[in-house]
């Protein structure tokens, strides 16, 4: 029976944050910023007959938690929400804390404390070597993937320590 070889070496790396990421708002000027600026030299590439950008989103999510509390202070209620984009996300906050009717069921007022809030971006980017790997900042952490060359951590490494709310 015939045996694997490896043929490469797939890396990953992660850096997790002293300080969590204060917002989303945060997180989205970050990821604005990069898919702007393109800080580590990627290169647009062909796939499928297309021409594919440097950097792009491939994934993203934002979470949080509704919480119901009665008179006396004491949580009634919660519910979980879950969007695939930022603005999703403020338009199911804002909408569940304007449901009188659920205030009602749940016995309680309704108020987002956006503390709790988690979130996650990942980027699909495609360096000049052209390697694909894929870097993902959540709210505590930001991790890249699916890398083999050192140059790409390096390159990430050294613009993320140019960001301070990456420290």
């Amino acid at each position: 029976m015939a045996d694997f070889v490896s043929k490469s070496v797939v890396k990953s790396a992660e850096r997790v944050l002293a300080t969590p990421l204060a917002s989303k708002a945060t997180l989205n000027t970050i990821i604005g910023n990069i898919l702007a600026d393109n800080p580590w030299g990627c290169t647009p590439y062909q796939s499928g007959g297309e021409t594919l950008p440097a950097v792009a989103k491939s994934t993203e999510y934002y979470s949080g938690t509704i919480i119901y509390e009665n008179n006396d202070g004491k949580q009634v209620g919660r519910i979980s929400v879950r969007a695939p984009s930022s603005g999703a996300f403020d338009t199911a906050v804002s909408t569940l804390l304007a449901q009188a009717g659920l205030e009602t069921a749940m016995g309680g007022a309704a108020s987002h404390d956006s503390s709790e809030d988690g979130f996650s971006v990942t980027l699909k980017c495609h360096a000049a070597n052209g390697e694909l790997y894929n870097v993902t900042f959540k709210r505590d952490k930001v991790s890249i993937s699916s890398f083999e060359s050192d140059g790409i951590m390096a390159a990430v490494e050294t613009w993320a320590d140019t960001v301070s709310e990456l420290a």
